[in-house]
């Protein structure tokens, strides 16, 4: 679990670091024991009124590539720099407009032990097609938790987070 003090320090350090240019708001950073995810946002499309749906999603993704494509030399220095400092793999994303683009990341593995009745969930999703192995179907049930419990899995990183804080201010060992 990483500390809110850590957490700040890496905030700090990149709002510190990223060009003004990318700063239109406040950068989205998440930060876990291996990677650091760096979320911009870029200002949204302008089109004319009457503009249809995927005109404008088309737009934003062109916008994201062109973005990815003119910063990424400055994004791999930044990147390595912060490597550097945080021992963590940083990992970049972009918003424009309702779409977020993720141009890298970390798949680490997690090893799990699964008594019968978990595995069986696990089998039941790879026989339907809905996964190609129990690895994925694992991910799978992950990202629905993770979707379906958002507020209460955040309520749970808060608490945790301020127990690493108090842990911090006690005696050392």
């Amino acid at each position: 679990m990483i500390t809110n003090e850590a957490l700040e320090r890496v905030r700090g350090w990149f709002v510190g670091r990223l060009p003004e240019e990318w700063r239109a708001t406040p950068p989205e950073i998440t930060v876990d024991r291996e990677e650091i995810t760096v979320v911009l946002t870029v200002a949204d499309v302008d089109l004319p009124d009457g503009s249809s749906d995927a005109e404008r999603d088309e737009a934003r993704a062109g916008r994201t590539k062109a973005f990815r494509e003119d910063t990424r030399a400055r994004r791999i220095e930044i990147a390595r720099e912060a490597e550097h400092r945080f021992e963590r793999k940083v990992s970049w994303a972009v918003r424009v407009g309702d779409r977020t683009e993720l141009f890298t990341h970390v798949a680490a593995p997690a090893m799990t032990r699964l008594r019968q009745r978990e595995r069986l969930v696990l089998d039941t999703l790879v026989d339907a097609g809905v996964a190609r192995s129990r690895a994925e179907a694992l991910a799978w049930c992950v990202k629905l938790v993770g979707q379906h419990e958002s507020d209460w899995l955040g309520e749970l990183r808060e608490a945790m987070s301020h127990v690493a804080d108090v842990r911090t201010k006690g005696p050392a060992a």
